[in-house]
């Protein structure tokens, strides 16, 4: 490791740009920009924990995007995801104390003690828990962690459908794996310990996906039918290269209040799992479901069987979405995507809030998506948990300014953003 002064004189020099155009795909003459966002976080890291020649580190986990598999995953269905070029950077050093304070641009410190690793109902819901929740897994899994300082800056918008909360645990567990474990937890074990956190410690019962495609990077289809050995494949794919451009449209809708939302999902798909003595529907033949649909409409109600109904078919989805990335088939692509956005609306029902009727932005947002998309070859859909959020579209390259303009006009600026795949996941930048 180096300390600041050093680490900002390389980063000054540019011996960093190699590193950091191989992290997030971009071109070297797009470095400087990703530069500068380093050397203001070293400056705030100084100005938040003094120090003069304690040596540090620089970290990156990048939010992702859900290209296929809107809510398989807790199921132990497919997905196909990726990460983007916005992340969560950090500098941290280890402190010789076994008290963990991570500093995070635009919100209070939070201050673990880590000698203390149980569960605490009082930090339910907040980033506290999942430091302790991440730490705690490490512990549990053979290694001495102590404590570290991190200053943490953000571009993963909140509430953006990038999964902020995932690239957090990631970064924690990358941070405490580069530390304290040799770099020996895998990215997909960083994954899982994330997950983990978030469903023990925060309160949330997600599924692994998010942590998944932050963790490991780059387009990758994975099968979770086994979750403590989900197959991780690569799917090599440029979609600039394509022609089509990715963006995310933020509808504007809060959804910090939505956990019981998310978690009737997972219920309700649940119910119809247990009517065959089994806990996730991947377990479930769909014929068998199909034929003893109207006993389990009147057990669990039809809005489950909807649910059940849509893991199914977005299940069989996802591997015909990767099939026809790999031979470039785009109109089959896109195609899928037009359909799995309406099976989400249709039969997942993850579009607006059980019971709202004038807070429907997401509808809004699929509307005018269909309004500029629908005659210029685009596609569209619900992006990630739903009912608040973000939409995601693909949009032919040569009329992205001009789409991300009209959205804007309605949704306010910066309520578009073009992205981009980033190839490498969750990472440490420089030692």
């Amino acid at each position: 490791m180096a300390n600041l002064k050093q680490l900002s004189n390389q980063i000054l020099s540019g011996a960093l740009n190699e590193r950091i155009t191989a992290v997030y795909g971009c071109p070297q003459s797009a470095a400087p920009l990703y530069a500068d966002r380093l050397l203001n976080l070293l400056e705030a890291f100084q100005v938040n924990f003094p120090t003069e020649n304690d040596q540090v580190a620089l970290f990156s986990a990048p939010g992702r995007t859900e290209i296929g598999g809107n809510h398989t995953d807790h199921q132990h269905g497919h997905v196909l995801a990726g990460s983007v070029n916005l992340d969560i950077i950090s500098v941290a050093r280890p402190n010789g104390t076994s008290i963990v304070r991570i500093l995070s641009e635009g919100f209070p410190m939070d201050v673990i003690d880590i000698s203390d690793l149980a569960i605490s109902e009082a930090e339910k819901n907040t980033s506290a828990s999942l430091i302790r929740g991440v730490i705690a897994r490490i512990h549990q899994l053979g290694f001495s962690v102590g404590g570290f300082d991190a200053y943490t800056s953000s571009n993963v918008l909140k509430g953006s459908g990038l999964s902020s909360s995932a690239a957090f645990e990631v970064l924690v567990g990358t941070i405490v794996n580069t530390f304290f474990a040799n770099q020996q937890l895998t990215a997909v074990e960083i994954a899982q310990i994330g997950q983990y956190a978030e469903n023990v410690y925060y309160g949330k019962p997600c599924g692994l996906m998010d942590q998944m495609a932050s963790s490991v990077g780059g387009i990758i289809a994975i099968d979770f039918g086994d979750p403590l050995a989900p197959v991780v494949e690569p799917v090599q794919f440029d979609f600039a290269a394509s022609g089509l451009a990715l963006c995310i449209i933020d509808s504007g809708a809060d959804h910090e209040d939505l956990t019981d939302e998310y978690a009737a999902i997972t219920r309700e798909m649940g119910a119809v799992a247990a009517h065959f003595g089994r806990q996730y529907l991947r377990q479930v033949a769909e014929a068998d479901f199909m034929a003893q649909m109207a006993t389990i409409r009147v057990k669990t109600g039809d809005r489950a069987v909807l649910r059940a109904m849509h893991f199914f078919a977005e299940d069989r989805r996802v591997a015909n979405q990767a099939e026809a990335l790999r031979h470039k088939k785009i109109d089959q692509f896109k195609q899928l995507i037009l359909e799995s956005g309406r099976s989400s609306a249709s039969y997942l029902q993850n579009i607006f809030a059980t019971g709202a009727t004038k807070e429907q932005s997401v509808q809004l947002v699929l509307a005018l998506c269909e309004k500029y998309l629908a005659p210029i070859g685009g596609a569209w859909r619900v992006h990630g948990g739903g009912f608040a959020g973000t939409i995601q579209a693909f949009v032919p390259a040569a009329d992205v300014m001009e789409f991300k303009q009209k959205m804007e006009a309605v949704l306010g600026a910066r309520s578009c953003h073009v992205l981009a795949i980033r190839p490498i996941g969750g990472c440490c930048l420089v030692e």
